[in-house]
């Protein structure tokens, strides 16, 4: 799949320039894509590989690729030809025309699965509510983005990772172009349900505070809920109308308060143990190999 990835995207850019460079990322997921990528970059002095030390993740695999590019403008695309090398052109021509900073691939029709589109909608609704930023689910790392866009982005060196995210908050000048999104080539993506939900996590403490000052507002509603009913059974029990104040309701008042507190204790310390891994300041990644070679753009 690498051969014909690299094949289409030299055969989609030449007629548009012929300096550019081909960087590979290689996060470490099972098979032999380090083996190809070696391959490739022999053949070719285009193209360069990067071998991380482990599985980073796929956005800091991102941010390793874009360190290493020095291009004007940067095409940031999957490998599982999903995202089709030949919309690149299309891209840059919209990028030029408009003009824009940033030319978003927005995929017309999904080829993936009704759980995962279902999953993708719902997950980009609340990002876009916790965010305060519009965010399409339609829209994933796919696109042109110009050396100004990367250099802002990686200005942003905080170890929890999201493209698509981060270009939404650097800004810009930005449009879109409807393009074809293509069935997997082969093999299954490696994010499982648990691994998204992790993700999705990750993402909303990272770029929201948005739920700490929910949790504010329900306990200042609950307080109030509290108040009220305190005087209504205050004053009930004052008419005379109860005589032993109820078992059942103390109880339910329990559980459910410690149920609550609970639950802000545990968000209070996953931003506590976010904020605790991003002052270790450890490397976003490390590089074990790489095909580095000098290309003149």
């Amino acid at each position: 799949m690498i051969g014909e990835l690299v094949r289409r995207i030299k055969s989609s850019v030449a007629p548009v320039t012929g300096h550019f460079e081909i960087i590979l990322v290689d996060d470490r997921e099972p098979g032999n894509s380090w083996a190809q990528i070696k391959q490739q970059a022999e053949l070719d002095s285009r193209v360069k590989g990067l071998r991380l030390s482990r599985n980073f993740g796929q956005h800091k695999a991102i941010t390793a690729g874009l360190d290493y590019s020095r291009g004007e403008w940067v095409v940031v695309m999957d490998c599982d030809l999903q995202d089709q090398p030949e919309e690149i052109p299309a891209l840059l021509a919209r990028a030029k025309s408009e003009p824009a900073d940033i030319v978003f691939a927005r995929r017309a029709a999904r080829q993936d699965t009704v759980f995962r589109r279902f999953f993708s909608a719902a997950f980009y609704r609340v990002l876009s509510y916790l965010t305060d930023t519009r965010q399409d689910p339609a829209i994933a790392n796919f696109g042109v983005y110009n050396r100004k866009v990367i250099n802002a982005v990686l200005s942003l060196r905080e170890s929890i990772r999201y493209f698509p995210a981060m270009v939404r908050w650097v800004g810009f000048r930005s449009s879109t172009v409807d393009v074809v999104h293509a069935r997997r080539a082969e093999g299954r993506s490696s994010y499982n349900f648990s691994r998204r939900l992790d993700l999705a996590f990750d993402i909303i403490l990272a770029y929201s505070d948005k739920p700490l000052r929910l949790t504010v507002k329900l306990g200042l509603l609950v307080s109030a809920a509290a108040f009220v009913m305190v005087l209504v059974t205050l004053g009930r029990f004052l008419a005379g109308s109860i005589v032993v104040l109820g078992y059942t309701s103390l109880i339910i008042s329990i559980w459910f308060l410690s149920g609550l507190l609970l639950s802000v204790l545990g968000m209070v310390g996953l931003y506590l143990g976010k904020t605790f891994e991003q002052v270790k300041n450890r490397p976003i990644y490390l590089v074990d190999e790489d095909t580095a070679q000098p290309v003149k753009l």
